[in-house]
């Protein structure tokens, strides 16, 4: 049999390959993953939207010389199935030019080792010039000096500095690239403190690092607060092909015991339904958050649920981890140990929400009003913020929402309750004890589900009205949308 070697067209799979999906943020994640990979102890990311716009990530790892350079700039430079460093966040060998070269079409990576500075460039209008994979040797003073931040890498006594310039990705359609790209790199802020909270943080076991965006310290965001009272559960650990998985449920405060400051580093009230689920980290980087995979539902009652699941490297294989390491399912045997965990973890979730603190109202449904022990020993009384009827105005405008916080105020502030308490002694029934008509109620229903095009959003308000007032009192309305009455709604 005869062999003919075939190499794929250089300017075809270069232009290619920067369609595999990065978003800005994972992009740049991925390249912060080299500089820990780097034992780097601190890295800083640098923006410039105006003129000669740029992107450039600089640490103080450990350097590479010309050969080591050259074999980070080749295509596929490591097996993905060989066995890594502990501390190793790469998989494929195509991070740094598939992330860098998905949002620019110049990239250049200049290396510090010891006094001597290597540099080289993937230029995409060059490869296709050229027709094949021709990769630019910097080696004169003017093209170093043609480097962004070049200079911040001479000062430093080992470290890799990687520069992004001709962004097209990011400036197609924009009007005002100087201010996107502001707000993309708030973007990009928010998902490296979340991503890379423990690093930031520091962890036994670890090495901390500091990382700053033009010159700002990016502060961890714990999605667990686990510096708060937030209840953790006894760790689980699985033993799969003789490597461990370690699982660790967490319960948050109920929100009512939270600040303002850390419902919104939780993802604010939405965040704490959406951002339910397991977190999974490779070697404490995470990859993938948010998410029962499928085992369970997010529901309302389980919304303060989260499980920190760690793997290590040798296990990417077994859990279909993907180039932008971004997506990952847990093997079966995994999802089978899960399974017991998600059961007992609902149910510490649901009596979090349920047991409010001083709360008397001690069930699973999720009540007009509020009995709460005062003060002074006695009771009041308050219409419950986080009922799904008065949540629906969370994404009105300001002016909206404030109108209905004082409406609620002023019923709660007006309750008759000498009147009321009169009534209730007298022998003649409080005729508003009656119960909501069903036809009342799917009505009610309908109006609701109209205001949410999406299907996922249908589902996700029919979880949480099955046990709210007074929908908690007729599930086969509930059950009937659930089953397609949907489509009902949207007439």
């Amino acid at each position: 049999m005869k062999t003919k070697p075939l190499p794929p067209y250089a300017p075809t799979l270069i232009e290619s390959t920067r369609a595999i999906g990065y978003t800005l943020e994972a992009a740049i994640a991925d390249i912060v993953d080299n500089s820990i990979s780097a034992s780097a102890s601190c890295t800083d990311i640098f923006f410039f939207p105006v003129g000669d716009s740029y992107i450039a990530i600089l640490d103080n790892g450990c350097g590479m010389n010309a050969d080591a350079l050259e074999t980070a700039m080749r295509y596929g430079s490591q097996n993905p199935n060989e066995k890594r460093d502990a501390n190793d966040l790469g998989r494929f060998g195509l991070g740094l030019k598939t992330a860098s070269l998905s949002q620019c079409r110049t990239l250049t990576v200049a290396s510090k080792q010891g006094s001597h500075i290597e540099a080289r460039c993937w230029d995409i209008d060059h490869v296709i010039e050229a027709h094949d994979w021709s990769l630019l040797i910097l080696d004169s003073e003017e093209e170093f000096n043609a480097i962004p931040q070049i200079d911040k890498l001479r000062k430093l006594k080992s470290g890799t500095l990687v520069v992004w310039q001709n962004l097209d990705r990011l400036k197609v359609g924009e009007l005002d690239f100087s201010r996107s790209m502001g707000k993309k790199m708030d973007d990009v802020r928010a998902h490296l403190s979340l991503v890379f909270h423990r690093y930031i943080s520091g962890e036994p076991g670890i090495k901390k690092m500091q990382l700053r965006m033009n010159n700002t310290p990016v502060d961890p965001a714990d999605p667990f607060l686990s510096k708060r009272n937030t209840q953790v559960m006894s760790d689980e650990i699985m033993n799969i092909n003789g490597s461990k998985v370690v699982v660790r449920p967490y319960i948050l405060p109920h929100i009512s015991n939270l600040t303002s400051d850390e419902i919104a580093a939780l993802g604010g009230k939405e965040g704490l339904r959406k951002r339910q689920g397991f977190y999974v980290y490779r070697n404490k980087r995470l990859l993938v958050w948010g998410t029962w995979f499928r085992m369970m539902r997010q529901a309302e009652l389980s919304k303060l649920a989260r499980v920190q699941v760690d793997i290590p490297n040798e296990l990417d294989s077994l859990w279909t981890l993907d180039i932008k390491k971004s997506t990952a399912m847990p093997p079966e045997e995994v999802r089978n140990n899960l399974a017991s965990v998600i059961e007992r973890l609902a149910e510490h979730s649901k009596r979090t929400w349920v047991f409010r603190g001083k709360k008397e109202t001690h069930d699973s449904i999720v009540h007009v009003w509020q009995r709460f022990k005062g003060k002074q020993g006695g009771t009041y009384y308050t219409i419950n913020r986080d009922h799904p009827l008065v949540e629906v105005f969370e994404d009105s405008s300001q002016q909206i929402k404030q109108n209905v916080e004082n409406l609620l105020k002023a019923i709660e502030d007006g309750l008759p309750l000498s009147s009321l308490y009169l009534d209730l002694n007298s022998d003649k029934p409080v005729e508003n004890e009656t119960e909501t008509s069903a036809q009342a109620v799917e009505t009610l229903l309908k109006d609701l589900l109209v205001q949410f095009p999406d299907d996922a959003a249908k589902i996700e308000l029919l979880d949480r009205l099955a046990v709210s007032e007074p929908f908690v009192h007729y599930p086969q309305i509930i059950k009937k949308y659930e089953l397609g009455g949907n489509s009902h709604a949207r007439n």
